[in-house]
C-alpha cells in the first residue's frame, strides 16, 4: 500500500512540470488527495462496508471537486490533473499511468445492467471535458481530445475526437474521411449569418422601393 502511494506522488511529478517540492505536492494536489481517499474508500468497498466506503468517497468529493466511486478500480500512478468536476463511475476500470484531465466523465448511459461504465487500459489519457459513456474500452496508449464525447470502444494507440468521438490517428497514421475538427461547424454563427444576409436582402429591397418611389 504504502508503496502504492509513493508511486502515486511520483507520477505528479512525471506529468506535471509545475510540481516543486513533495511538501508542497502533498500539501496542495487535489488530484492526490482524491486518488489517496478513493484507495482507502475502495477497500472497505472490497469488504462489503458500504456505507464506511461511499462516506469517505463523499467526504472527498466536497474537499477535492473529484467524485470517484468506491467501487471503481484505478490502477498505479493514475494522474488527476486539475480534476475539478472529475467523475468516475461505480464499474469504471482504470489501467496504470493513465492520465485524467478536469471535468472528465467517465460514465454509464442509463441503459445497462452490471458493467455499465468504461474501461480505460494502461497509458490512456482523457483531456478536458471529455465524456467516456457506457461499458467500452479505450485500447492502451490512447487518447482522447477535449470535448470529445466517446460511445465506442477505441482501439490501442489512436486518438479519437469529436462528438460522437471518431478515430482520426491509429498507429500514428491518419484516418481519412473523418471531420476536420479545426473546422467544426457554428450552428449559432451559421444562423447569424443567414439573419444578416436575410436584413441585407430587406435592406436591398427597401431601397429598390425608395428609388421606384421617386420615379
Amino acid at each position: 500500500m504504502f508503496k502504492t502511494l509513493k508511486e502515486d506522488i511520483d507520477v505528479v511529478f512525471d506529468q506535471d512540470p509545475a510540481a516543486r517540492s513533495y511538501f508542497e505536492v502533498i500539501l496542495t494536489y487535489s488530484g492526490l488527495h482524491a486518488i489517496w481517499a478513493h484507495r482507502f474508500a475502495h477497500l472497505f468497498w472490497r469488504k462489503k462496508m458500504f456505507f464506511l466506503a461511499r462516506v469517505i468517497s463523499q467526504i472527498s468529493r466536497f474537499f477535492t471537486g473529484i467524485e470517484i466511486h468506491p467501487g471503481a478500480k484505478v490502477g498505479k500512478r493514475c494522474f488527476i490533473d486539475h480534476g475539478m468536476g472529475v467523475v468516475i463511475g461505480e464499474t469504471c476500470e482504470i489501467g496504470d499511468n493513465v492520465t485524467l484531465f478536469q471535468g472528465v466523465t467517465l460514465g454509464g448511459t442509463g441503459k445497462e445492467k452490471g458493467k455499465r461504465h468504461p474501461t480505460l487500459e494502461d497509458h490512456t489519457l482523457v483531456a478536458t471535458g471529455a465524456k467516456v459513456l457506457g461499458s467500452i474500452t479505450i485500447g492502451q496508449y490512447s487518447k482522447v481530445g477535449a470535448g470529445s464525447v466517446v460511445l465506442q470502444d477505441v482501439p490501442p494507440n489512436s486518438t479519437v475526437v469529436g462528438i460522437p468521438g471518431k478515430v482520426v490517428i491509429q498507429d500514428g497514421v491518419k484516418i481519412k474521411g473523418n471531420l476536420d475538427h479545426h473546422k467544426l461547424p457554428d450552428p449559432v454563427s451559421d444562423k447569424f449569418k443567414q439573419m444578416e444576409n436575410e436584413l441585407e436582402r430587406l435592406k436591398e429591397e427597401i431601397e429598390q422601393m425608395k428609388r421606384s418611389g421617386h420615379n
